[in-house]
């Protein structure tokens, strides 16, 4: 074993160490009065039983498939699956009792002004982000320790890929069906305020915020960190230098290292922008990170040219972080054009506000697509012009993805916050705290809002470039398995047509799915919320505790029910395609849905959030309860499963198509010949 591989195992030792002092600080601080602590008790009783009886119902399909996977390929994938699948579980749980934990302390800390508010609730989603980060680089370099063979480790992707999807589109099915039924009913029909203790559906509205934006983004960029690695060590294997396949490890722990840092220059003293210290937390960590990677790849690859532009590459992986998080925030922040344009529409209509808000969505896959070609071809040729080698030259932009997910424990922490505010707000307003109060927390809300948005922007161009590299993986792997046979994967050929079709069909039907399963679930909740008006009306009036559990429940059955079928999709087309038609045809499908889901899940979280931002800024310029807010708070209601179910399980829906081929090419025999 390497010294080298020391330096990732002693940077998640760091960070596991780092999150552990952040969590013993967030227990220290006050979690309010009783019925705060109340409050807080069912949301974390809502969202633990949903993960426990989702967890449930995935853990006897991780079991056929290990078993299938040591059966039909080899023991060490199954090992990895297994681990893969058990960590993304973990992270999962770990993002969403951190969360829930930290939302009663920062509504608490509202008594102390925004400064106090914004540590309590940055602390609590940094132990979320440092934890889940430190696991996937660990997972990840003791895997590789066992198994010095990136192919064998390979199970590991899969498994938090499987995971990841079942949380991520499960939890936004949840979400969104709680949040719709809760605005539908109470905001709209009964006039009464957000996170109103008399509505129904708010617990499991607050529950949502938990198992969707913490509990769905944790297991999330655990799964794309897991597979980036992967997708770049299994190149750095296909080339034969065992320093290019620990160099992701390095770059990795490099990241990890910095993120610890920038996590620990927010405070909560003098705090008038809440947005400044978590921008300047990151641009911390992104300088120690560029230092670091110098460091270590002149250190592992020598004072040579390749060195130096691996290095580049890496370099632009950094930069490509801000970049991707100042496009997202311009079409998604009410402070620019395109969101105000989508409030403007709403004096027109319901029709004006919903084409504006598609309309920025579509416009905002521009500047993405741009900024993605720039990064692909400026790190390709940095390499190849040294070393000549089209491998390398594609090596180095899964490099690039690399050092972007490296930063993922700083970006992650800053998104994590934003469901904690969000939560913080709800415990203030049921727990009947003064206007002042939630002043303070509306104020984070609007941070976490942009923040949510710019990190969905971050998973979905990662998960993008860290697929690329994982076709080119999957082809070297095909060929390794079928030597005596040659493939021809040009447009000549009428089955990597078919499979190209068959790709970029996916991410649309799959959308279908699941924005339909939110307006089912929903529909239910509706129902449920109208009843229990119409059946007891000492509810609206104060005098009687609703039904939260009910609700709770509704949402519960509802998610695990509507996401099976999409799951199976995923899971099973590349392999029927893979058996029936061969290699060929699998690389087909893992390009369509890269090239589509890339853009359809960027266009609809950015619709998605301005839409959310447009009723922000309505309120803000002080047009709340007019017919103009009435229209946006409706364009919200559609924005919200493009936002936060349908464009974030497309990242899922993208990488487990590219690791499921990778772990079973070995059966991809191709029966049919067109």
């Amino acid at each position: 074993m390497s010294i080298f591989t020391f330096i990732p195992l002693i940077a998640s030792v760091l960070a596991v160490a780092a999150a552990g002092g952040l969590y013993a600080w967030l227990r220290n601080q006050s979690p309010g009065n009783e019925k705060m602590m109340s409050i807080s008790s069912a949301v974390r009783e809502g969202a633990v039983a949903f993960l426990m009886r989702e967890y449930k119902t995935i853990a006897p399909i991780g079991v056929v498939i290990g078993v299938l996977i040591a059966v039909a390929i080899d023991v060490a994938v199954a090992v990895s699956f297994a681990v893969g699948a058990a960590l993304s579980a973990i992270a999962g749980i770990i993002s969403m009792m951190t969360t829930v934990g930290a939302a009663p302390r920062a509504a608490e800390a509202t008594n102390k002004g925004i400064g106090a508010t914004l540590l309590a609730s940055f602390r609590g989603g940094a132990t979320a982000g440092l934890i889940i980060t430190s696991m996937a680089l660990l997972a990840v370099t003791l895997l590789y320790i066992i198994y010095p063979d990136p192919v064998a480790v390979a199970g590991a992707g899969f498994g938090a890929s499987l995971v990841a999807l079942f949380i991520r589109a499960g939890g936004g099915i949840y979400t969104k069906a709680a949040d719709l039924g809760a605005d539908l009913v109470g905001k709209i029909e009964a006039g009464i305020p957000e996170d109103d203790p008399r509505n129904p559906a708010t617990i499991a509205d607050n529950v949502g915020d938990n198992v969707g934006d913490a509990a769905g983004m944790g297991a999330d960029v655990y799964e794309s960190y897991v597979v980036t690695l992967l997708a770049a060590m299994l190149l750095g294997g296909i080339a034969g230098a065992t320093e290019l396949v620990i160099l992701p490890l390095l770059v990795g722990g490099a990241g990890l290292i910095a993120s610890i840092v920038g996590v620990f220059t927010v405070r909560g003293k003098n705090v008038s922008n809440p947005m400044s210290p978590l921008n300047t937390s990151f641009i911390v960590a992104a300088v120690l990170a560029i230092i670091l990677d110098l460091i270590i790849i002149t250190t592992l690859l020598g004072n040579n040219m390749l060195a130096y532009a691996l290095f580049a590459s890496a370099l632009l992986g950094v930069i490509l972080v801000p970049i991707i998080q100042r496009i997202t925030d311009y079409y998604t922040n009410y402070i620019y054009k395109p969101v105000k344009a989508v409030a403007e529409a709403t004096k027109i209509g319901h029709s004006a506000n919903i084409l504006e808000g598609i309309s920025q969505g579509l416009k905002s896959t521009l500047p993405l697509a741009i900024s993605l070609i720039v990064a692909i071809v400026v790190s390709y040729y940095a390499v190849f012009s040294v070393s000549g080698d089209t491998l390398l030259g594609i090596y180095a932009t899964a490099i690039t993805t690399m050092a972007m997910l490296s930063l993922a424990g700083i970006v992650l922490s800053i998104d994590s916050f934003g469901p904690v505010s969000d939560n913080a707000g709800g415990i203030v307003e049921m727990s009947g705290m003064s206007e002042e109060n939630r002043n303070v927390t509306d104020q984070l809300d609007a941070v976490g809002n942009t923040a949510k948005a710019t990190t969905k922007g971050f998973a979905i161009a990662s998960a993008a470039l860290a697929a690329l590299a994982m076709i080119q993986a999957f082809q070297h792997e095909a060929q390794k398995f079928f030597a005596g046979r040659a493939f021809e994967y040009s447009l000549t050929n009428p089955v990597v047509i078919v499979g190209l079709l068959i790709g970029a069909l996916l991410p649309f039907y799959i959308s279908s799915r699941l924005i339909t399963a939110v307006g089912n679930t929903a529909a239910k909740i509706v129902e449920e919320v109208r009843q229990q008006f119409r059946n007891n009306p000492g509810i609206l009036e104060g005098t009687t505790r609703p039904n939260y559990a009910r609700v709770v429940d509704i949402a519960t059955s509802g998610a695990i029910k509507e996401l099976f079928a999409p799951a199976a999709i995923v899971v099973i087309t590349p392999i029927l395609v893979g058996v029936l038609l061969g290699p060929e045809a699998v690389v087909g499908v893992l390009t369509g849905a890269v090239l589509s889901g890339l853009y359809l899940a960027y266009h609809m979280a950015n619709s998605g959030a301005a839409w959310d931002n447009a009723k922000k800024y309505l309120e803000v310029i002080g047009k709340k309860k007019t017919p103009e807010h009435a229209i946006a708070v409706s364009g919200d209601l559609v924005g919200d499963p493009y936002k936060d179910t349908a464009g974030p399980s497309l990242n899922t829906v993208i990488k487990v198509l590219n690791t499921v081929a990778i772990v079973f090419v070995s059966v991809f025999l191709g029966l049919l010949v067109l």
